[in-house]
């Protein structure tokens, strides 16, 4: 173990990766709008990320959530593991994804997106809890083709691994233990066969123990987050709930502490180009920002073909669903 630092609101990352936050709301019963049925005085709407009742509203004034807004030069990874996800974008794209799906965005050269938390029961708490993880993009990719695409939680590997299987690995990108994962965007740095992506959730039981396997020489620090539980012994030393630990390349034993654990690891073999990040949008220098703000003003990345800027798609007899670009229907396997 290299060091650790404290979890915040925004996890600290490290090349690839841009930006992780964990997302947990506890929503109220929904109302006929599909917001909260609840009182909206004294947030502040339009940006409301303070943690008031168990939830925030974002930058959603009805609904909670993300609105319309651009992307360039990244993609985001959405692991929805509560609750649902309702996705629109200027492709024309929409999705009703949760309950362990993940949603991979390539933005490439431009695109626009919502991401809505519908809350469906109006009787019952509407809990949401989701991962966003934003991969960086080589220069050479950073203007490919924006590619949307739904990885359903029946579709990911799920492997049980330690001791009487008592840890539970899900993997979202990199092979594991010989078995290919899902496929990732075709230009995501995931895609290139030496960049050792990884994104795996763990899951202890507790006093749990496994072996982290070696990433790929070169591939460190990877980062390991401790999110849940109360301890997780990283060879000899613990650590604590609420803390990044980067890791060496090697591999590496795990040990849960009294009580269950989660855990979240990004691992990738790094980029290392200079970047430069302004809001949504991550290049690699100044000028390339400059570019995107004036190709975004000129022509919205395609524009926004919906009727309101934080659509949500239908009820809760809605079930998930992906309609693609090319307007082909995609439902998780039975």
């Amino acid at each position: 173990m290299l060091e650790t630092a404290p979890l915040g609101y925004q996890w600290p990352t490290v090349d690839p990766f841009l930006f992780c936050v964990h997302h947990v709301d506890d929503y109220p019963r929904g109302n006929e709008y599909f917001g909260p049925a609840a009182s909206l005085a004294g947030r502040e709407i339009g940006a409301d990320f303070e943690l008031r009742d168990g939830w925030r509203m974002y930058h959603g004034d009805v609904v909670p959530g993300f609105p319309a807004h651009p992307h360039r030069g990244f993609e985001t990874v959405t692991f929805a593991r509560r609750g649902y996800i309702d996705h629109s974008d200027s492709l024309g794209a929409a999705a009703r994804f949760g309950r362990g799906d993940v949603q991979w965005v390539t933005a490439g050269r431009g695109i626009m997106h919502s991401e809505m938390f519908p809350l469906l029961s109006r009787t019952d708490r509407n809990p949401v809890e989701l991962f966003q993880i934003w991969l960086n993009l080589p220069a050479s990719r950073k203007m490919a083709a924006p590619h949307f695409t739904m990885l359903w939680s029946e579709d990911l590997g799920h492997h049980r691994v330690g001791d009487d299987g008592a840890v539970e690995v899900t993997t979202i990108a990199g092979a594991f233990d010989g078995r290919a994962p899902s496929s990732p965007p075709p230009d995501s740095w995931a895609a290139q066969a030496d960049a050792d992506v990884a994104i795996w959730h763990l899951a202890f039981e507790p006093g749990a123990r496994w072996i982290l396997p070696a990433a790929a020489s070169g591939t460190a620090p990877r980062c390991l987050y401790l999110f849940a539980g109360d301890a997780l012994a990283i060879g000899e030393r613990e650590i604590g709930s609420g803390t990044v630990a980067a890791l060496a390349d090697g591999p590496v034993a795990l040990r849960a502490g009294d009580s269950a654990c989660e855990c979240l690891l990004l691992q990738g073999r790094p980029i290392g180009e200079p970047g430069a990040q302004h809001g949504p949008f991550v290049m690699n220098d100044r000028a390339g920002i400059e570019q995107a703000f004036a190709d975004f003003r000129a022509t919205e990345f395609g524009g926004w073909p919906w009727d309101r800027p934080d659509p949500v798609h239908g009820d809760a007899g809605q079930g998930r669903f992906a309609r693609l670009a090319d307007g082909s229907l995609v439902t998780p396997p039975s």
